[in-house]
């Protein structure tokens, strides 16, 4: 693999970043999921895309309020079930089945155990987090945006 320097994106489509930021913003500022569920959803997204910046960036901010030994876990969440509260692998769940569309199409099945756990508002909220965090990726991962870690 070679190191081609990519676009920008954010610097090359200011409006599109504007906007997507903006959506970044409700997620995070006007949604009523806690932050700490919304970090969770935005790593678990970001594994599953593969966006290095992202995986980063939210492992850092979901070690503020959660402990090593769960964040390193998150991957294989559905092994640890005691780790995590029923909400946190309804969430984990939906987030999966959101993000990997084009293979499970919503089934009625996870729509449903994601009902029971979120109430109406809080599932569209934590459906637009999902779709926040999978069009960071699609730019995130395609532009490598660069990591804070360090060797």
């Amino acid at each position: 693999m070679t190191n081609v320097t990519r676009l920008a994106w954010h610097d090359v489509a200011p409006d599109g970043a504007k906007a997507l930021f903006g959506l970044h913003h409700y997620v995070t500022h006007a949604t009523i999921l806690p932050e700490e569920l919304i970090h969770l959803v935005f790593l678990r997204v970001s594994q599953i895309n593969g966006c290095a910046h992202c995986i980063d960036l939210h492992t850092r901010d979901l070690l503020k309020t959660m402990p090593i030994e769960k964040v390193v876990l998150v991957p294989v969440w559905h092994e640890v079930p005691h780790l995590f509260s029923a909400r946190y692998r309804a969430a984990l769940a939906w987030a999966e089945e959101v993000t990997n569309i084009s293979q499970t199409h919503a089934s009625d099945e996870a729509y449903a155990a994601a009902a029971a756990a979120f109430d109406p508002k809080e599932l569209v909220d934590l459906t637009i987090t999902i779709a926040a965090m999978n069009a960071f990726n699609r730019l995130g991962a395609p532009f490598r945006l660069p990591v804070k870690a360090r060797p």
